[in-house]
């Protein structure tokens, strides 16, 4: 037993020492902060497998040209970053090419990444190096032809890449420029939540305002009162992030992960931060919301009665919900938006993420099952037309195309 423990201190500190020679100062605080900075990025999103070891890679990213899966970044010599070096590592995050000089993919986010200072960077390579090697072969670029072709990629770099380390800007405050710094850069939001050009790179002047994903979308965080999240409060936001509900929704799909493997570990003055930045954030249009369908309407008809039957037994008669275990449907911005979460919640059931603060995990049954296509767009166009909220209907098509990528 002693010989074991003694092999086990000798290779810690093997790495610690290893660590410490490359990166220059205090290891243990350097692991300690590349720990942190791995969460503020969420890199088990990517690059952790449910069930499968810490990083070592696997984990599916389904991309409108293809897929491709997240690697292997544990310090595995054969086959995951073993053989790198730090300055191979800055590369891959500021640059976007990988050892061999090899252009990265977007889902990889090192247009956000780039952003990242070279001190975070080295407290996560840090960290990174004192995680267990695993050798697992992550085949990562499955694309078909001919986008499996990386010397595409040099034009995509240049129509969607602007390297650079993010600035502060002096005329902000040091909290509003260390949110800036987290939703630019490590916290990659906008690689979800900004639209994409046909070529899959961000929208100019459209950051955060909202973008499709397969069968979920991810809403608008800009200030936008009637589809974005100018009614929520600093505090409302710091709440979502950190337990996953607020008084207005309950976090679900890709948004339920992030909470549950990212924000709910940052720290509150960054959680803060990250509020005050994305409230100083205009939005699209400065438009009057548009008149709510009349309640005379088919489709209001029909929907209504479906509502009282399927839905108000848990979001209330008034669409009022209860506070942290059934979303609030009145009033609710993001009701307004793009209705194709709504729709996949309806048609296949959803289950809130489970944080340390709000451990329960409150669900929403599959529908989908006994409704029809014509019946969940009725029932979503009642909602988003009452109790103060108003959005065009949802048709059967919608509902029908939602239906075939959950399929997929």
């Amino acid at each position: 037993m002693k010989i074991i423990l003694l092999s086990a201190y000798t290779l810690m500190f093997m790495v610690v020492t290893s660590v410490q020679a490359e990166s220059g100062g205090d290891s243990w605080d350097l692991v300690s902060k590349g720990r942190y900075i791995a969460q503020l990025g969420d890199c088990t999103a990517c690059h952790t497998q449910p069930g499968k070891p810490l990083f070592s890679g696997g984990v599916t990213i389904d991309t409108p040209f293809g897929r491709l899966v997240g690697a292997n970044i544990t310090p595995d010599p054969e086959t995951g970053i073993g053989k790198w070096t730090f300055a191979d590592f800055e590369n891959a995050m500021h640059k976007g090419h990988d050892r061999e000089g090899n252009l990265l993919y977007g889902a990889m986010p090192f247009t956000a990444y780039t952003k990242v200072t070279s001190e975070d960077n080295r407290a996560l390579w840090a960290y990174l190096q004192s995680v267990q090697p695993i050798n697992r072969v992550v085949e990562t670029n499955q694309l078909p032809f001919p986008f499996n072709l990386r010397t595409s990629l040099h034009l995509w770099n240049s129509i969607n890449f602007n390297e650079g380390v993010y600035k502060p800007d002096p005329k902000q405050s040091a909290e509003w420029n260390r949110g800036a710094y987290l939703v630019q850069g490590l916290g990659h939001c906008g690689t979800c939540h900004t639209p994409k050009n046909v070529l899959g790179g961000d929208k100019a002047n459209h950051d955060l305002r909202g973008n499709l994903l397969g069968s979920w979308y991810a809403p608008d965080i800009t200030n936008n009162v009637h589809t974005g999240i100018g009614a929520w409060s600093q505090k409302d936001l710091v709440e979502y992030l950190k337990t996953g509900t607020n008084r207005y929704d309950i976090a679900s799909g890709p948004m339920a992960e992030a909470i549950e493997n990212s924000t709910q570990y940052w720290k509150d003055q960054d959680l803060i931060a990250t509020a005050i930045y994305l409230k100083s954030l205009a939005g699209a249009n400065k438009k009057e919301k548009p008149a709510p369908l009349s309640s005379n309407d088919r489709q209001m008809i029909n929907g209504k009665a479906i509502y009282a039957d399927r839905c108000s037994g848990c979001h209330v008669s008034q669409g009022e919900g209860i506070p942290h275990l059934f979303p609030q449907l009145a009033n609710t911005p993001l009701v307004n938006g793009d209705p194709t979460s709504l729709i996949h919640v309806v048609v296949a059931g959803s289950r809130a993420g489970g944080t340390t603060a709000a451990p329960t995990r409150p669900a929403m049954p599959a529908l989908g099952w006994n409704l029809t296509n014509q019946n969940v767009a009725d029932v979503l166009t009642f909602i988003r037309n009452s109790w103060n909220n108003s959005a065009p209907a949802v048709n059967a098509s919608q509902v029908r195309e939602v239906r075939e990528k959950l399929r997929e």
